[in-house]
């Protein structure tokens, strides 16, 4: 048994969901790391593990805050893990960060400018870790070198074609005219690939993760404290998290009657472009499928978790959908026109498409 494996047999089991590992891939100067900086400085009380591939190209202000780290793993106040790490290592990192002690609730993975982001995806996929998850790719691409990072890196049409979500950064460096004409490159690269505009690395946190409320510091500075006062000097006064949110628009949707599982999955496969993010949890009422799915889906990645539901907790489903420019009563209808009467009398066959979705070794709630 290798060194790796020695540890996590001995790592207390996590008794929650597995901890969603999202890829941030781009080329070198995309802006991955003003992007990652800037989810780090507006993440609530989220708790981030960050994995740095190819560390020593970039520089990172998360961990100029911390100090030099070199290739060790480092605790900071806010409760922020960063590792420096070889693509080798990256099973054995994951599975520190997962560690329970640490409560880390989301784990972002910047790739270098220069990694394979397909490689890391199967990476993810295939592990046998029961505490991470794949949780959707995310590629940054700047537009004001757009055309000249596709000459000098032909992969680059590989790697959207591989994206869950496409944020189109420096977006304040072209005018509309241009930016039209990436976009709809972008578009027949990747069509169907959902894709955010920024400037200066500044998208919702909450496309890539929940955020949770904030509580306290302790006694000193947090983390979070600390980058919101280096992004004040550098001129990003908060406000602009707020220009952030104005960008989106939130659609919730509840009910007490079951979706048809066809449907439902019917609905998300037509979801509109700009529709990024959907979270919540989904009652189908299938027999042998009476439990609660979460879904969660960043982009055009999607994933079923089949959940115990709490005592006496109703069965209903609770949905909040998350986009730009979508429709939100068309929203609302297409989920209306998922509602199921009967779903006792549904075949078991028709959670076949919600369970191709779901990881196999949580299709057993009780496992």
């Amino acid at each position: 048994m290798s060194t790796s494996e020695t540890q996590q047999s001995r790592r207390p089991r996590r008794t929650g969901q597995p901890i969603p590992v999202v890829v941030l891939a781009g080329f070198l100067g995309s802006g991955k790391t003003t992007l990652l900086n800037h989810l780090l400085a507006h993440r609530g009380g989220t708790r981030i593990g960050v994995v740095v591939n190819d560390f020593g190209s970039i520089e990172i202000d998360a961990m100029s805050v911390a100090g030099q780290v070199g290739d060790s793993m480092v605790s900071l106040g806010g409760g922020c893990l960063c590792c420096a790490v070889d693509g080798s290592e990256l099973d054995a990192y994951l599975a520190k960060l997962a560690d329970p002690a640490h409560r880390i609730d989301v784990i972002v993975i910047e790739a270098s400018g220069l990694a394979e982001p397909q490689e890391m995806i199967r990476m993810l996929v295939a592990g046998e870790n029961p505490d991470v998850r794949y949780g959707g790719m995310v590629e940054v691409v700047d537009a004001a070198e757009f055309d000249a990072t596709r000459r000098r890196h032909p992969e680059t049409d590989r790697h959207l074609a591989v994206a869950d979500l496409v944020v189109l950064n420096k977006t304040d460096r072209v005018d509309a005219a241009e930016r039209a004409r990436i976009e709809s490159v972008i578009g027949g690269l990747c069509p169907g690939i959902p894709l955010v505009a920024a400037d200066h690395g500044r998208i919702d946190p909450e496309l890539l993760f929940d955020r949770r409320p904030w509580t306290e510091t302790r006694g000193q500075l947090s983390f979070e404290d600390l980058l919101g006062r280096a992004a004040e000097e550098d001129g990003d006064h908060g406000d602009h998290a707020g220009h952030a949110h104005t960008h989106y628009e939130t659609t919730e949707f509840v009910t007490d009657d079951a979706l048809s599982p066809r449907r439902f999955i019917d609905f998300l496969d037509a979801r509109p472009a700009g529709l990024y993010r959907i979270k919540g949890f989904v009652y189908f009422g299938v027999p042998g499928h009476e439990e609660k799915y979460e879904v969660h889906a960043v982009g055009r990645f999607l994933r079923f978790a089949p959940l115990p539901w709490a005592r006496a907790e109703p069965r209903r489903t609770q949905l909040v959908l998350i986009g730009s420019g979508t429709d939100g009563p068309a929203l609302l209808s297409g989920l209306e026109a998922c509602r199921e009467s009967a779903p006792q009398d549904a075949p078991a066959r028709s959670m076949w498409g919600v369970l191709r979705y779901v990881r196999q070794d949580a299709a057993d709630p009780t496992g």
